[in-house]
This record gives structure tokens, C-alpha cells and sequence, in this order.
């Protein structure tokens, strides 16, 4: 009997090595089939890239650019054959959208409203990153355009945006999700109308851009976003759907996007991911100065009020959360703090750039009285609509937009009333 118990035992033994051994195999199969050939851009010529069939559409955030340059005066000459002379006397609104994932949904309901609120400007230039590369082209469309932002960021589900993969592959893979399910989206509402939409705003002189970060050079690359629209090329409708997806594709978690790029007689294939992992918002970049038409065509807007809105879909104070004292809850509250701070960086950032050229600095974000408090799992649909039911209450009642970046004070520090420091005497009398 008990020779038949150990003889029972040995082949259970045997079955589950074996079973492991299978799953081991199957695990690395996969691994080894799921690795995606590449043709990477060389360092060397990375200066010299472009998009075949659109010549200009992008530039490297870091550096200047000429074409960047010459399309901002083109704006400035298209804005003025379409309205006339009245263009030179029309305030000039910017808007900065920033990353923050699901937190985006303040940023859609505070813009629908605003729109609510009848105080809504038409953007002379829109930007965006990451979840706000997704908001970005609609709110350059204009309130028209509201209806899509709110089902965008209310009527959906995390099943809407990613889907799982399996854990037996996931090492061997480029992300964690799948988001297929978003590609799907953006073909629906970004379709050909929708391009010819913001091909015709570009021709008035509007300008929408979007970043990107191209992964193996580590930088920011602005896509010019009407001038692809306005190219004309069968494929710009495809690169437009595939800039938005790329500046919202969080690395690990979210495949990158590959974007096939020319230079010196060839082809190659750049990654691009999240435009965050960059810059949490970006308006004053080496390639993208808002000030370059009215440096260059100062005759043309002279005493034009200049006037930016940066919405910050985040809360900027420190969130609390007790962190599980595992490796993966480390590091991602590492990273989301990292990202915190960054973001606060790009404020000041702006903010002394506004403060030289004389332009109005307006900033929204979560104010962390009102905030709902964050579900676990990203993209709940209950959080992300109280978030935008929040964003477009205080907006339709009349936005509370903060004149400074968080804990700035103005005040030169001459001019401010110098704190009695008590002397020896008053201090052993207190104790």
C-alpha cells in the first residue's frame, strides 16, 4: 500500500515538472515570436528626417526650426488675407492642454463648460500631450465639437481604451495592454470631415500641435498637426490618428506607435510614445515660440492683448496613497510622482516666458478640495465622470483661473516686510 502511495505521488511529481516545463516552453515560444523586427533611425542623421509626402509636418522640440519658424510668420500673413485688417486688433488666445490619463475628463468637461459659460475664445494655438493630445484637436475645432469630448471622457470604459494581454507573454512584449480598442475610436470620431475640418482652420492662420517622444533619441518631436491635415497626402488622415494615439501611448503600459520616417535616401522606423514623458505641457519649446509672429510681423500685431490658458488635467498639490510594499506599487508611485513634479516645472516654466512677452497667464487644474477620491483601476467611468461634471460646473459658473503657478509669490522680497527675529533675551523669557 504504501509503495502505491509513493508510486502516486512520484507520477503527481512528474506531472506538474512536466506541466511546468510545458508552460516554461510555451511561455518562451511565445516570447521569442513576439519580438518585432525594427529598422531604427541612425543618430547620425536624425537632423535630416522628415515624413515621406509631408515635407515640414514635424520638428525635434529641442532645437529650432526654420520650417517651424516660416509657418508661424505664413499664420500670421494667412490670419490677416482671412479676416482683414480686423485681425490686428482681435485678442490672441493660446490654450496648453497637459497629460494626466483619466484625469483628462476635467480638462473635457471644463471646456464644455466653459463653452456653457458663453466666455469660450477661438484659439489661435492649441497644444497637447497626452491625454490632452487626445482632447486637443476637438478643442481647436471649437464647441461644435463638445459633444465628442463628452463621450470621449464619459462613455467609456477601461475596456474601451486597452485590453489585457496574456501574462505568459507579457515579458517578452512591448506593453502590458493592448489599445487597439482606442485606435478604433480615434477611426471613428477622427475621421475625413473632421481632417478637412482642421485642414480649413489651419488655412486662417490657426495652429494645432501636438508632442510626441520619439523613445530612442529621448525627445520631444512637435507634429504640426493642420499642416498634415492640409498636406493633401492619402496617408495623413492614418499619421493624424497615429500622433494622437503615440502622445497618449504610456510606455510599458501602452504599446508604442511606429512611425516610418525618411532620411538621406531611406526609410526607417522611429517609436514614439507618450509626450509626457518629455513634458507635461508644452507651448514654449526651442522649435514652437508663440512670439515668433509678432517678433517677425510686428507690424501686424501691434498692441494685440496676448492671452494663455494652460489646463493642467492633474492635481498639482501632493496626493496621499499608502503604498504596498511591493516593487510594482513602488515604482509606479514613483513614476506618477516624478510626473507631479515635472508637471509643476513646466508651470514656472511657462510662466516666466509669459511673464517676459506680456502675456495674460491663466492655469486650471483638480483643486484637491473637490477631487473624487481615485478608484484602483485606471479609466473608471463613475471617476471620470465626476470629474468632468466637476470641470464643467466650475466653468459654466465662471472658471476661478489662478494667475500663478502654485506657491509663486510675485512680491520682490525687498518689498516685503523683513519677520522680527526675537532676541536672546525674549527667548529665555518664553521659556
Amino acid at each position: 500500500m504504501a509503495e502505491k502511495l509513493r508510486y502516486s505521488q512520484a507520477i503527481t511529481t512528474l506531472h506538474m515538472i512536466s506541466m511546468v516545463c510545458l508552460t516554461l516552453c510555451l511561455v518562451i515560444l511565445q516570447g521569442c515570436a513576439a519580438l518585432r523586427p525594427r529598422n531604427p533611425l541612425p543618430q547620425n542623421i536624425e537632423s535630416k528626417v522628415e515624413i515621406p509626402g509631408m515635407m515640414g509636418v514635424r520638428a525635434w522640440g529641442d532645437e529650432a526650426s526654420e520650417v517651424f519658424t516660416q509657418f508661424a510668420i505664413k499664420a500670421a500673413r494667412q490670419e490677416l488675407v482671412y479676416y482683414g485688417e480686423e485681425a490686428t486688433k482681435r485678442p490672441v488666445h493660446f490654450l496648453a492642454l497637459s497629460g494626466g490619463g483619466d484625469d483628462g475628463a476635467f480638462g473635457a468637461g471644463l471646456l464644455c463648460g466653459w463653452t456653457a459659460h458663453g466666455s469660450r475664445p477661438r484659439f489661435k494655438l492649441v497644444t497637447g500631450i497626452s491625454t490632452g493630445a487626445l482632447i486637443a484637436p476637438f478643442a481647436f475645432l471649437g464647441s461644435e465639437y463638445d459633444y465628442i469630448l463628452r463621450q470621449l471622457y464619459t462613455g467609456v470604459t477601461s475596456r474601451d481604451i486597452f485590453r489585457k494581454k496574456s501574462l505568459l507573454t507579457v515579458l517578452w512584449r512591448e506593453s502590458v495592454v493592448d489599445t487597439w480598442p482606442l485606435a478604433r475610436m480615434l477611426e471613428i470620431y477622427v475621421d475625413e470631415s473632421m481632417l478637412a475640418a482642421v485642414a480649413a482652420e489651419h488655412n486662417k492662420g490657426r495652429r494645432l500641435i501636438i508632442g510626441t517622444t520619439q523613445l530612442d533619441a529621448q525627445r520631444l518631436v512637435l507634429w504640426d498637426m493642420g499642416a498634415i491635415a492640409a498636406s493633401g497626402e492619402r496617408d495623413a488622415i492614418k499619421l493624424f490618428r497615429k500622433v494622437m494615439l503615440a502622445s497618449a501611448s504610456i510606455p510599458g503600459a501602452f504599446p508604442p506607435q511606429y512611425i516610418t520616417v525618411a532620411a538621406a535616401g531611406r526609410q526607417y522606423e522611429e517609436m514614439h510614445v507618450d509626450g509626457g514623458t518629455t513634458a507635461q505641457v508644452i507651448l514654449y519649446e526651442a522649435s514652437l515660440d508663440p512670439m515668433t509672429i509678432f517678433a517677425e510681423l510686428e507690424h501686424l500685431s501691434l498692441g494685440r492683448e496676448r492671452i494663455l490658458y494652460i489646463i493642467r488635467n492633474s492635481q498639482i498639490k501632493p496626493e496621499w496613497e499608502n503604498v504596498r510594499p511591493r516593487v510594482g506599487a513602488i515604482a509606479a508611485r514613483a513614476i506618477s510622482t516624478l510626473i507631479k513634479t515635472q508637471g509643476v516645472g513646466d508651470l514656472y516654466r511657462l510662466y516666466a516666458f509669459a511673464r517676459r512677452d506680456i502675456i495674460d497667464y491663466n492655469l486650471a487644474a483638480i483643486p484637491p478640495d473637490l477631487a473624487p477620491e481615485r478608484p484602483r483601476e485606471p479609466f473608471n467611468q463613475v471617476y471620470m465622470n465626476q470629474l468632468f461634471d466637476l470641470g464643467y460646473e466650475m466653468a459654466s459658473n465662471g472658471f476661478p483661473w489662478l494667475k500663478k503657478p502654485p506657491g509663486f509669490d510675485p512680491t520682490p522680497v525687498f518689498l516685503k516686510p523683513s519677520p522680527r527675529v526675537p532676541g536672546p533675551l525674549e527667548t529665555e523669557e518664553k521659556q
